[in-house]
């Protein structure tokens, strides 16, 4: 039985933004959706448009998605781990770490295939938790390893980011040139439709295959520094001062990713390098305003609404899997739907079964029950 390490200071701005990065997957993209067909408003349709994937090379806000997730399961590495590795404990940690990391990778291969084996073929093994599991859990033994001099994370993210540059532009597929990023003549996917078991996603190329683990550690290890700094004691830097510091550091990432992607296209299926400084930018600074506005400024109204989710953020992602939340928003706001037009009952429905959830995830919290992963 683990002895119980003491209690870190909990960010509320973490768990806010959490929830807030999670609310656009859960439902909030069809809010945007059917409000955008009921009003017309040329912002609105803007809005939704951002909140699709792009094909491939590109970025929209919702590529933002999976990278700040990532992004912030770095950020709570050092208030999760540190006090267990001041008291010596670096062995429970190492099995914590691992033990966390192998759980997401088969609750992935649970939420792509159910709980049944379909065969070798028919299974997906590639997933989003598996992803968030494998990288998260590298970066934070690379924050085991390098605890007392964590500035050596600084070099290990450079590395990381420079390998895989170097790794994508002097290799191929066979039969593509050297450096070839499309889909089919790439390394990456190539690798993944040798080793990858299974079905890939695409067929051809899976965005959360094994070779693209290795920059998203990479992103792991950028929210691990920012956990850093918003750890330094308030006697060295103000939360103002971090928090300025924090932008600064957030527009710099934007600038070189944005450099990078002149010459290595910002790609999340490929997690390119480019990709990770222009995600991690924008993570910085949406880690910026929320440390700011909440934890800084104590605003806490609204911020509470996405710390709902973001406290239970896998079991909410897992329950959209097997639970029919949309049925339960048809029983409770159908009629209400019905008085309107069909536009006006796609807007109260989307918005049904995002208080559906949220309703689960209120209950879930007064009751303090948690899936801790």
């Amino acid at each position: 039985m683990e002895t119980p390490a003491p209690k870190s200071p909990r960010l509320l701005s973490l768990d806010a933004l959490r929830g807030f990065d999670l609310f656009w997957i859960l439902g909030g993209e069809h809010i945007v959706g059917a409000l955008g067909k009921l009003t017309g408003w040329a912002w609105v349709a803007l809005w939704a448009e951002q909140l699709t994937h792009v094909k491939w090379n590109g970025f929209r806000a919702y590529d933002l998605i999976f990278p700040t997730f990532l992004f912030l399961a770095g950020v709570s590495t050092p208030f999760a781990l540190e006090r267990r590795l001041q008291a010596g404990e670096t062995l429970e940690v190492v099995r914590k770490v691992v033990g966390r990391g192998l759980i997401l990778v088969l609750l992935g291969v649970i939420y792509n295939n159910g709980l049944q084996w379909k065969g070798l073929e028919a299974m997906r093994f590639g997933s989003v938790l598996g992803r968030i599991g494998l990288a998260g859990m590298f970066a934070q033994l690379l924050y085991v390893w390098h605890y007392a001099q964590p500035r050596r994370l600084v070099w290990c993210l450079g590395g990381i980011l420079l390998g895989y540059w170097a790794l994508l532009s002097w290799t191929s597929a066979p039969g593509f040139a050297a450096g070839d990023l499309t889909m089919e003549g790439n390394f990456v996917s190539y690798f993944d439709r040798q080793f990858l078991p299974g079905r890939l996603h695409l067929k051809i190329h899976d965005p959360e295959g094994l070779l693209g683990t290795i920059p998203a550690i990479g992103t792991g290890l950028l929210g691990v520094l920012v956990g850093l700094w918003l750890r330094r004691p308030e006697s060295e830097f103000s939360g103002s001062g971090k928090a300025w510091r924090l932008g600064l550091a957030g527009l710099v990432c934007l600038l070189l990713g944005g450099l990078w992607d002149l010459v290595f296209p910002v790609n999340k299926n490929l997690w390119t390098s480019s990709l990770v400084l222009w995600a991690g930018g924008w993570s910085v600074l949406l880690m910026t305003a929320f440390y700011w506005i909440i934890d800084v400024g104590g605003v806490r109204r609204g911020a509470e609404f996405f710390a709902v989710i973001g406290m239970n953020s896998v079991l909410i992602y897992m329950a959209g899997k097997f639970l029919n939340f949309e049925y339960t928003a048809k029983v409770l706001f159908g009629g209400v739907a019905r008085l309107g037009s069909a536009d006006v009952q796609a807007l109260v429905l989307a918005c049904g079964v995002m208080a559906v959830q949220w309703g689960l995830l209120w209950f879930l919290q007064r009751q303090r029950i948690f899936l801790r992963v």
